[in-house]
């Protein structure tokens, strides 16, 4: 397994090993003692499932705030999606930046993003699925979101916003700038 910092130092790209042959392959997707050694030591008590039929589909920017704040470990069982990771840590050198990663099946590649970020997608082909790890349990009342398409964020999701596929949750969700984070940054770089 590689274990890579992106530009949001907390958020990591991670490579598992694929060991493939002429049926296939197979890899390691969670090994709690492998990712505590590579620095990710987050108990994980929920795994989600997600299709989106159509390309363009936009899910996020979510994150659940404390005290159910949720770590996620992120990949694309079918498909290719954009994952992107957004630093809502109040006082943090980095707030209100991110960064994107593609994951897809073929790829293999998976995204850790740690409590205090916000998590979205956007998929590029059609009937993808994602399937990720949450740090707790979905909780409805600390369910929170920002806007995906804020430009005082300024992601670039490859995707023209008319054409986005939205949920009423996500279409509605307040802007950066009317955000009241509760995740408070606690130093460090």
């Amino acid at each position: 397994m590689r274990v890579e910092a992106t530009a949001l130092p907390e958020v990591k790209l991670i490579a598992p090993r694929r060991f493939a042959d002429a049926r296939g392959f197979f890899a390691e997707t969670w090994n709690a003692r492998a990712f505590a050694e590579a620095g990710i030591a987050t108990a994980f008590v929920q795994d989600n499932h997600s299709l989106s039929h159509r390309v363009g589909t936009v899910r996020g920017l979510h994150f659940q705030s404390p005290p159910h704040a949720q770590a996620k470990l992120v990949r694309c069982g079918r498909g290719r999606l954009l994952d992107v990771a957004v630093d809502i840590r109040r006082g943090s050198p980095r707030y209100g930046q991110w960064v994107a990663v593609e994951l897809s099946a073929e790829n293999g590649l998976m995204l850790f993003i740690p409590e205090g970020f916000a998590h979205g997608f956007v998929t590029r082909e059609p009937d993808t699925e994602v399937v990720y790890k949450c740090s707790d349990f979905y909780a409805p009342d600390c369910d929170g979101a920002l806007h995906w398409a804020d430009p005082d964020i300024g992601i670039d999701w490859g995707v023209d916003p008319a054409a986005a596929i939205l949920s009423d949750k996500d279409a509605a969700a307040p802007r950066l700038a009317a955000f009241q984070s509760p995740f408070v940054h606690e130093g460090g770089a």
